[in-house]
């Protein structure tokens, strides 16, 4: 018979070759820099990584410091190899991936995975990851990895990529120093030579009388690119001449800085201020100024068009005339367009989530000029700019992170107008991004920020600040550190109580929190009177009726289940599946949903004949009504697969469980969690028959399938673990589930606690095999801490694969 496991449908090929990740587009008139590129750098080959990065103010040409500051073109270069070897065909996979923070980088190495469509795209941002890495080290497909603007060396720490068929190429501003490493060759980039700044005037300036004082100038501004990119923009548009702007420019400087020529932080603010009156000159009137500033706080690697031409930006760029039209988002882009030709952004319109780029210079020096009440007012029309444009649901990754990413940066550079008078909802947005993305360990860290930003801000009472800790809890949650939610959801309870009141409906809102948070870390005991709690709230404030009341009713019971007390979940759902089939009717998806509630109720009660009868009538109902792939459909079979088992009817179950299986494979995918629960069933159940030989290699799968989607500590790893072990057990394969067991223990112990369930099983399950190999003093120790440790009303140890009761 074939394994389910083998029933799912295979990978499609990939359409090589692959392209992920927006690349920059080349400026006009790009130089491939035959003197100052990487030209004379050798380990632009195959298995090489070549980082490129600042070079030192007394290494830049000429020795300008200028060099130091950036804006030398590293981007432009990685962006003209990049294109060169995918327009050459050199190359099946071409990765461009912004690296300005840990969440980029895991984004885009999913981006990419998902592209070529490789095994594992499914799995979590940190396990796809992975794959993608091991992908590239194993592949023999030529590729071209390229790692733009890295902030922060710590980000790539496990994420260095690197294989035999494929180059990495990394920008950054940070120091040789800071980025050099075991087989990573450092390209330090400068500016121009004379004759490169020269030639690329010359090129960027058609009109001859145009170029009149070119070398001059190009001296003047370093034969910096970025500088010479704005200055040749300015020149170009108002059809003068090098020596005028070179008039213009030293006044500018006298300016700015009240400093000579030497002071090179006013050169390139003298620059800017000259392009962007040239933009002014050509937009409607003060709009280029207000554009500026809104980039000027979002992401340098680019601003999702959709953020600049909705609402808010169009009501700050525009003006308080501003109606939010078409007209008024047509203004707006012919705004950006003078912004474009006077040099201070580039445009790609065939990005619409990078659409507008701006430099992080250019950007530091208009950041440097905004007084602070001007700065204020743009960062809250930026944040409610970037909030009008997130969609509900994050279903274009690659939008997600550049939204994400500007939200980051607009925190960065004006954080105060973002807390006053209270928090921004953008940044609570931006943190459920990351948890609905699956980026668990960097939104732990993101609201952990958030929170000890909103403390020293507006202080611990404010109820911004209770709200970002609210999403740490969540984001602990989502996570697997119950523990560490339960404790963060229980100090939410107590402020809201305090500021609020013990009846207000977010203190409620917060017991419930706080109940689900201890259901997960194994306290049901706990749960159940904050349940109580919240339902008699909600009851009172609302009406029985309610769906808010409807729903914290079917959490106490679900937690009466959890606790041990199955016949008072009984008693509180039997008349409210009576009361939705005499109102809704038998086949109302929330009669559906009452009865599956009743029924698993009722098989925790050991009332498994009244129990499948009302299974067999909910999988019906929801296939008639949803199909047979719909993820409730598939719920309602593995929950009806598990009941036949209980009821010791194997001849049904088995089938049951196969076709749950293929059909989540089919519709979710092999690494899914639902997938990869049915997998653990079906081989829970082929144990019990007495068929090792087709358990043995599922729970082995469910297992590996863990630890590469979610790593070696999540609570469904520990969980796959012990169950192998379980399975190793009871085949006689003793010299493997031992040590396993240990390790199981020593996982649970170290990641759920000394008194956690989960803990004291995997404990009573060790304590059983030392005892069936004859360790006897080693097996009572162990029962001794396991007795003392077993929570009331719950047995220990258990069959493997127990948790398929979790379906329900």
């Amino acid at each position: 018979m074939t394994r389910p496991a083998d029933v799912g449908m295979p990978p499609r090929p990939a359409p090589w070759p692959v392209r992920s990740g927006p690349v920059p587009p080349l400026a006009a008139c790009f130089s491939t820099r035959p003197e100052t590129g990487l030209s004379g750098v050798r380990a632009l080959r195959p298995g090489a990584t070549v980082v490129l990065t600042q070079a030192a103010p007394a290494e830049a040409a000429g020795g300008h410091p200028q060099a130091a500051l950036g804006g030398t073109g590293k981007t432009q270069l990685a962006a003209a190899i990049a294109l060169s070897a995918w327009r050459a065909g050199d190359i099946d996979l071409l990765a461009w991936v912004q690296a300005g923070s840990r969440d980029a980088v895991l984004s885009g190495f999913g981006e990419a995975l998902a592209a070529a469509e490789i095994p594992g795209a499914r799995a979590n941002p940190r396990a796809a990851a992975a794959s993608f890495r091991s992908w590239l080290a194993e592949t023999s497909r030529p590729w071209l990895l390229v790692l733009d603007d890295v902030a922060d060396a710590g980000d790539l720490e496990g994420l260095w990529p690197s294989g035999p068929a494929g180059l990495v190429l990394v920008t950054t501003r940070l120091p040789a120093a800071v980025m050099g490493g075991s087989g990573r060759a450092i390209a330090e980039i400068g500016p121009f030579s004379p004759r490169e700044a020269l030639g690329y005037l010359t090129a960027r300036l058609r009109e001859p009388g145009m170029r009149a004082g070119a070398l001059d100038l190009a001296s003047d501004l370093g034969c910096l690119p970025l500088s010479l990119t704005m200055a040749s923009a300015v020149v170009a548009d108002t059809a003068t001449d090098c020596r005028r702007y070179r008039e213009q420019l030293a006044e500018r400087i006298r300016q700015v800085s009240g400093a000579g020529t030497g002071d090179h932080h006013g050169t390139v603010e003298a620059t800017w201020s000259l392009s962007l009156d040239r933009a002014d000159a050509t937009a409607p009137p003060r709009t280029a100024s207000y554009a500026l500033a809104v980039v000027a706080l979002l992401d340098s690697a680019g601003v999702p068009e959709a953020v600049l031409t909705s609402r808010a930006a169009c009501d700050y760029i525009c003006g308080p005339a501003s109606t939010g039209t078409t007209a008024d988002q047509a203004q707006v882009r012919t705004v950006f367009d003078s912004l474009a030709r006077a040099g201070l952004v580039t445009i790609d319109a065939e990005c619409p989530p990078r659409t507008v780029r701006v430099h992080g210079r250019v950007q530091a020096a208009i950041r440097k000029l905004i007084t602070q009440k001007g700065l204020g007012q743009a960062a809250v029309a930026a944040a409610s700019a970037l909030l009008q444009a997130w969609p509900p649901a994050d279903r274009d990754p690659v939008l997600a992170q550049a939204l994400r990413d500007c939200t980051a940066s607009l925190h960065r550079a004006a954080a105060g107008p973002l807390w006053s008078p209270d928090v921004h909802p953008v940044l609570l947005r931006a943190g459920q991004s990351l948890d609905h993305a699956g980026l668990h360990d960097v939104a732990v860290s993101y609201w952990q920020r958030l929170f000890e930003t909103g403390r020293r801000i507006l202080g611990d009472d404010h109820l911004s600040t209770v709200r970002a800790r609210d999403g740490l809890a969540a984001a602990y949650l989502s996570a697997g550190r119950a523990a560490e939610a339960a404790v963060a959801n229980e100090q939410s309870l107590a402020d809201r109580e305090r500021v609020l009141g013990a009846d207000h409906p977010d203190t409620l809102t917060s017991c419930g929190n706080f109940a689900r948070a201890c259901l997960a870390a194994g306290r049901a005991a706990d749960a159940v009177p904050l349940y109580r709690r919240a339902l008699a709230g909600r009851e009172q404030a609302l009406g029985p009726g309610d769906p808010a009341t409807v729903a914290a009713r079917g959490d106490l019971a679900a937690a009466y289940l959890e606790a041990g007390q199955p016949q008072q979940a009984i008693d509180m759902l039997r008349p409210m599946y009576g009361d939705r089939e005499a109102v809704m009717g038998a086949g109302h998806p929330e009669t559906l949903a009452a009865c599956g509630e009743l029924a698993a109720a009722l098989h925790s009660g050991g009332h498994l004949a009244e129990a499948i009868p009302l299974y067999e009538r909910v999988l019906a109902g929801r296939e008639e009504a949803l199909g047979a792939t719909h993820p409730d459909t598939m719920a309602a079979r593995a929950n009806l697969a598990h009941a036949y088992r209980s009821a010791d009817r194997m001849k049904q179950a088995l089938p049951v469980y196969e076709r749950a299986l293929a059909d989540r494979e089919r519709a979710l995918g092999p690494d899914h969690p639902d997938t990869l629960a049915s997998m653990a069933d079906l081989a829970s159940a082929y144990l019990s028959a007495g068929r090792l030989r087709n358990a043995l290699p599922l729970y082995e799968q469910v297992l590996d399938r863990r630890e590469r989607r979610d790593g070696p500590d999540h609570p469904g790893t520990l969980a796959a673990r012990g169950d192998l072990a379980s399975a190793y057990h009871s085949s006689g394969r003793l010299a493997q589930a031992i040590p396993m067991y240990e390790q199981t223990l020593q996982d649970h112990e170290r990641v759920m606690g000394d008194d956690h369930p989960g803990t004291v099983t995997a404990r009573a399950n060790l304590a059983s095999a030392y005892h069936t190999v004859g360790w006897q003093t080693a097996a009572v120790a162990l029962r001794q801490h396991a007795h003392q440790d077993e929570p009331p009303g719950r047995p220990l140890g258990g069959a493997p694969g127990e948790q398929d009761a979790g379906e329900h």
